[in-house]
């Protein structure tokens, strides 16, 4: 248990209904009574005027206590929902400090919690993940984490490798000679079932941080290709300025989308050509830098190489690619569907301890493919399990932590 006190504002700035307060630590209760004048009783919300240390009215609040360790962070945790607002949100944390607690550090709560057994590593990366998510796909995935079902599944794996180990290592103190058909078989057919386990586990999750990272798509073109109106199209919003006039859009127009549970941030740049003026020029050099760094390019009656060719003005004419009418919305889904394939395979833009873990575990397996002598599977499902035993216990660093824990926002 940490020894000092901490607190903070729990929901995001701005004008609202309510805003919450969340403090957690051992004097948690102290600062309740000290703020309420009331006795804590856990998971009773009562409302109560919320005085500072010379009795002046601060605000009117919901108290909502959790004793330890019945709470998020696993301490003695108050929440005073209060009014929402700048003046009500700050003038009840400054209470808090006056009462003895200090402001908590990015993630802190969450950090405690970790360290209070109430929430292992993956599952501090779930809730950052779920707090982040843009999609509905997204909040899934981190769900799917936060509750234990994807960690649950990796321990059936690492189960399936340590039985399959055993016993293939016990097979090695018999001669090949003696070993008999139907056992080689078996283990041929456990084997082939682990390795497909993994790579749908490190397929699941290569697709689960592509899904928090988003992907980067550029519109890119000659002047007058119509990239404003397919960015306009594709977003449902009139976000770039639509002309006729070659070279209107100067410097990069961008919005997220959802395709197929994937966050896209949908990127329109200036017309690629040979520019007239020193603020063209310098559109066209950061619009070429955008598409040189996109996960997919749309390529608007241009030649890209590995780029995704559309012509988007099939209403008036037909072109080479994908035909799209950003006016009438044909094709519009078509092309949505074609983004989303091309999203779908890329590698994640942020390492991922999880990922690269199964992948040495896919990577293994695949090498271990001979079975002319036992030895060779046999030590390929040894390091197999060997990883999977490592995501389904291993253990962290302070760095590792730091730099998790980091991320998060102040009241988290």
């Amino acid at each position: 248990m940490m020894r000092d006190t901490i607190a903070a504002t729990a929901t995001a700035p701005g004008r609202a209904g309510v805003a919450i307060v969340r403090v957690s630590g051992p004097d948690a209760f102290k600062v309740l009574k000290r703020l309420a004048s009331i006795e804590p009783e856990h998971g009773r919300a009562r409302l109560a005027r919320l005085r500072n240390a010379k009795g002046g009215i601060l605000d009117e609040a919901l108290c909502l206590p959790f004793v330890s360790p019945r709470s998020y962070t696993g301490e003695d945790v108050v929440e005073f929902h209060c009014h929402g607002g700048s003046v009500a949100p700050r003038r009840v944390l400054e209470a808090c400090f006056e009462a003895g607690a200090r402001l908590a550090r990015r993630g802190e709560f969450t950090e405690r919690a970790y360290l209070n057994g109430k929430i292992d590593y993956e599952g501090a990366e779930a809730v950052l993940d779920l707090v982040n998510a843009r999609t509905s796909a997204a909040a899934d995935d981190a769900l799917s984490r936060l509750d234990g079902r994807r960690r649950a599944a990796l321990a059936e794996l690492y189960r399936e490798a340590l039985d399959l180990s055993a016993e293939m290592e016990h097979s090695l103190d018999v001669d090949d000679s003696d070993l008999v058909e139907e056992f080689v078989s078996s283990c041929k057919s456990s084997y082939d079932a682990l390795a497909k386990g993994v790579a749908r586990a490190a397929d699941e999750a290569r697709r689960g941080r592509l899904m928090q990272d988003g992907a980067l798509v550029v519109i890119a073109g000659p002047p007058n290709a119509g990239k404003s109106s397919l960015l306009n199209a594709l977003l449902g919003e009139d976000r770039a300025i639509v002309s006729a006039t070659p070279g209107t859009t100067r410097d990069s127009i961008d919005g997220w989308i959802d395709l197929g549970g994937y966050p896209v941030r949908l990127a329109d740049t200036a017309g690629i050509r040979e520019a007239e003026g020193e603020i063209e020029r310098e559109g066209v050099r950061r619009a070429r830098d955008l598409a040189a760094a996109a996960d997919v390019v749309l390529a608007l009656d241009a030649d890209i190489p590995g780029a995704l060719k559309v012509h988007s003005k099939c209403d008036i004419s037909r072109g080479d690619g994908l035909n799209v009418s950003s006016k009438t919305g044909e094709g519009l889904d078509e092309l949505r569907n074609a983004i989303a394939a091309r999203v779908s395979v890329l590698q994640p833009r942020t390492d991922c301890r999880a990922i690269d873990s199964l992948m040495a575990a896919k990577e293994a397996l695949e090498r271990g493919r001979d079975w002319r002598d036992m030895v060779v599977p046999a030590n390929s499902v040894r390091t197999c399990a060997d990883i999977l035993g490592r995501i389904a216990g291993a253990t962290y660093s302070a760095d590792m932590l730091d730099m998790l824990f980091s991320r998060f926002c102040v009241g988290k």
